[in-house]
């Protein structure tokens, strides 16, 4: 398939349009002159479909050999089709794929039609089946774009025989019909989703064989959490031979899923990295039976997991090798082996359905009408150029459904923009491949306008809106020219820019070898008092900045013991409390770090803040995202450990959730697909979280046109079900000014009340996000069990900055309400 092995050319090469458009395309510096090779890799193999069979809901065979068999023939000219002739056939359409036999699956390849564009597919559901008559839940929907382009729509690795794709509607709405030219399957991709690593506490490991006369490569090192130690097969005297094997057992039964296998680390020698192997499983250790997982790994260094075919009761699990993946010798080794089972919800949080997209999801913006906007640049699924439009997309939060819309009367191809959510619930896009240009999307009219161009071209700036209502940009040397990115100010009264001179961006830079061009980019700002912004990273360095006038920057010390930590992560959680997250010292090929901070404004501006370093993540991250919870805690998604733009190699894909209370990080319920470069996170209005995106490569096999809902384990029960919930039994105020007393009622006594701001993420970086936990006091109590408050929102602007929140109550246990959106300022 195109969609995995086509090398990508310069990117910013398009896939149609305008031949000037092209040429201008070519002459943009991209991001990358190419993606990487591992770009056009998949995380997971396409299946082999020897001896499948496809079977059609309706098919056109009257006039025409439309067959859905045709689906599975390899020929691109040759479709399936429903049926058209006479009376056609009304949706929906279903095709259905029977493998014959059980196999891991993460993805439907959909390659639509070559020879017209009637029957695209547009929405679509795909489920999931062991026996073809009992299919569940949707575990994929969506909304597919309007073209030729092969769609890989992913899901969570789940073991399956049938596997069944639906169409609701056409994309182009052209008529009740739908058709596709080829189907393929991506098998396992590492680990499954909504699992979790168990504890390893009491576990052994024993192996067929290891080496201990001349060095400790005993079995017991894979469970030691060192990965510079490992077990090797006997290699003194006479090496053993292979199929070589490890088997853990977990002295008592549980539940498991998957395997994880870190080779040794490269610096150690690259011998014995498991090539083709097998796992089994057994609750005694004397009957394994039949493997629950089998494949070969790539000859590389990094951490590689297996999908079980089913989740599986056993207290042994066996790993054999019956390969080295580089044919090096009949040795097997490995630097540790962790197991994982599935989540408890109420512990782990879960995760819903994956959504489709008709673009990548590289910048989104929550809005007040329980809409998600989201873009991608002047194409779907890739960028370039400065072509005056973009590709936008907007989801209902309610209902699920994705449209898509192309923005042409604002000049403006937002791709790698800055953003600010303005105190009237606009949002403010600038910059990026069309460097000046500034536009504004309103969410009450559904209408995109043109505001006035900045003075200073930028690509990768970062924005806040202050306490006045005004909007402060700094950084962005990715367009335009390199370096000199100082601060200016919009104002919304005249839609206009005002340099800041007094605001050098090379102040605030990292020390990234690349210079200015990565060193000013995707900046911390958080907005506080009478137009002050406190910059803490991702320098090291903090600094004051105050924007009246020709404005002044001011050193604030550092991030306590930190580095530069580009592309990590920040986010207020508390009124003058932040925490920044992961990243690394340069913008890519550096290890990004498990370290994460705290920074505490204390006095304000002028004062130096007072920054500490809190627990580490379970896992170095970079390219990731954060999100604040209404009751403080905070959820990080996705990112890398070695960051590379483009690829999907070390991913990471458990989420975890930090505690201000404890300063530790819990791992969470893990992710079906990879979030790293261009993904997004925002939280919801109804205290769930959406994490999305990734890639934006072009003909690359790691763009992730999609997006997926985490639930928290604060929303659920141990059996999935959801708590019982406080409610809103009143409507407050549209706009509440700051200072007002504002009043609620709820259906039951609740214990606390939050405001977060409504985020908008790209790159990264949410400089829009902020949580603000109210004071209040009890003025009634009903007998029906409801009650009514006074809740006081902060008088100073620079604490509940102007804009859009979302009103959370929580009761005694933690469980959020769904949220009230208000205006406040």
């Amino acid at each position: 398939m195109a969609v995995l092995i086509a090398f990508l050319p310069v990117l910013g090469t398009h896939g149609g349009g305008a031949a000037a458009e092209d040429t201008n395309a070519r002459r943009s510096r991209p991001h990358h002159a190419a993606a990487l090779a591992s770009a056009m890799e998949s995380a997971a193999p396409v299946l082999s479909r020897a001896g499948w069979t496809a079977s059609a809901s309706d098919e056109e065979t009257a006039k025409a050999d439309n067959r859905a068999a045709n689906v599975l023939d390899g020929k691109a000219d040759t479709i399936w089709h429903s049926r058209w002739s006479a009376a056609a056939a009304p949706f929906p359409h279903s095709l259905v794929i029977d493998m014959h036999r059980t196999e891991v699956v993460s993805a439907l390849l959909y390659q639509p039609r070559t020879d017209g564009a009637n029957g695209r597919i547009g929405e679509y559901a795909i489920h999931l089946s062991t026996d073809g008559k009992n299919w569940g839940a949707a575990v994929a929907s969506g909304t597919l774009a309007d073209d030729a382009t092969t769609k890989t729509l992913s899901f969570a690795a789940r073991g399956t025989r049938y596997v069944r794709l639906t169409a609701t509607s056409e994309a182009g709405k052209r008529g009740p019909w739908s058709s596709a030219a080829e189907i393929q399957l991506l098998g396992d991709p590492g680990l499954p989703a909504s699992v979790v690593e168990l504890p390893t506490t009491g576990w052994t490991a024993s192996a067929s064989d290891e080496e201990t006369a001349k060095a400790d490569n005993r079995a017991a090192n894979v469970l030691d959490g060192d990965a510079d130690t490992i077990w090797h097969s006997r290699w003194s005297a006479d090496a053993a031979s292979l199929p070589h094997s490890v088997t853990i057992d977990m002295h008592r039964t549980q539940t498991v899923s998957a395997l994880t296998y870190q080779p040794r680390k490269s610096g150690g020698g690259a011998n014995g990295r498991i090539g083709a192997y097998s796992v089994a499983t057994s609750l005694d250790g004397v009957s394994f039976g039949t493997p629950v997982a089998a494949g070969v790994w790539k000859d590389d260094d990094t951490v590689k997991s297996t999908t079980f075919t089913r989740p599986t009761p056993a207290r042994f699990v066996r790993l054999t090798a019956t390969s080295e993946a580089g044919n090096r010798g009949p040795w097997s080794s490995a630097a540790e082996i962790r197991l994982s089972g599935p989540a408890d919800p109420a512990v782990s949080g879960a995760w819903d359905r994956v959504t489709g997209f008709p673009l990548v999801p590289v910048a989104t913006a929550v809005l007040p009408n329980n809409k998600l906007l989201a873009w991608s640049a002047y194409a779907i699924d890739r960028f370039g150029g400065s072509n005056g439009y973009t590709q936008t997309a907007i989801m209902d939060l309610g209902t699920g459904q994705v449209t898509q819309r192309r923005v042409d009367n604002t000049g403006h191809d937002m791709f790698c923009p800055g953003i600010a959510m303005l105190a009237d619930g606009r949002v403010l896009v600038t910059g990026g491949s069309n460097a000046s240009r500034a536009s504004i999307y309103d969410p009450r009219t559904d209408t995109w306008s043109a505001t006035g161009e900045m003075n200073i071209p930028r690509g990768y700036q970062s924005m806040t809106l202050l306490s006045n209502g005004d909007a402060f940009v700094l950084g962005g040397s990715w367009s335009g020219a390199r370096g000199d990115k100082d601060g200016e100010v919009w104002s919304p009264a005249s839609g206009k820019w005002r340099k800041l001179p007094g605001v050098p961006a090379r102040d605030t830079m990292t020390a990234d070898p690349a210079g200015p061009y990565r060193a000013d980019n995707h900046q911390w700002l958080h907005a506080t008092s009478r137009g002050r912004v406190l910059h803490f990273g991702p320098s090291k360095q903090l600094n004051w900045i105050d924007t009246t006038g020709n404005g002044t920057i001011t050193p604030a010390g550092t991030r306590a013991d930190s580095p530069d930590a580009m592309n990590g992560n920040a986010i207020s959680y508390d009124i003058g409390k932040l925490l920044t997250l992961g990243g690394a010292t340069a913008y890519e090929n550096a290890n990004a770090t498990r370290r994460a901070y705290t920074v505490d404004l204390g006095a304000g501006a002028g004062t130096p803040p007072v920054s500490k370093r809190t627990g580490d993540m379970g896992y170095a991250r970079s390219f990731s995202n954060s999100v604040v919870l209404p009751d403080g805690k905070v959820a990080v998604f996705g990112g890398q450990s070695y960051p590379v733009p483009f690829s999907d190699a070390t991913s990471v894909m458990t989420p975890e959730l930090w505690d201000p209370a404890t300063g530790a990080f819990t791992k969470m319920a893990s992710m079906a697909v990879p979030r790293n470069y261009h993904s997004v996170a925002n939280l919801l209005p109804d205290g769930r979280i959406f994490s999305g995106g990734g890639g934006l490569c072009g003909d690359c096999a790691t763009n992730h046109s999609d997006g997926a809902i985490f639930t928290p384990p604060y929303l659920l029960n141990p059996d999935g079900t959801r708590k019982p919930r406080p409610a809103f039994t009143s409507t407050p105020p549209a706009r509440v000014a700051n200072g007002a007393a504002l009043p609620v009622t709820t259906d039951k006594p609740v214990a606390a009340f939050s405001l977060v701001r409504a985020g908008a993420a790209t790159h990264s970086v949410d400089n829009d996000q902020r949580r603000v936990p109210l004071t209040f006091r009890q003025t009634d109590r009903n007998p029906a069990g409801g009650a009514s408050y006074e809740l006081k929102v902060p008088d100073d602007p620079g604490v509940a900055l102007p804009g859009t929140y979302m009103l959370f109550a929580l009761d005694a246990a933690g469980v959020p309400s769904i949220a009230k959106m208000i205006t406040i300022g």
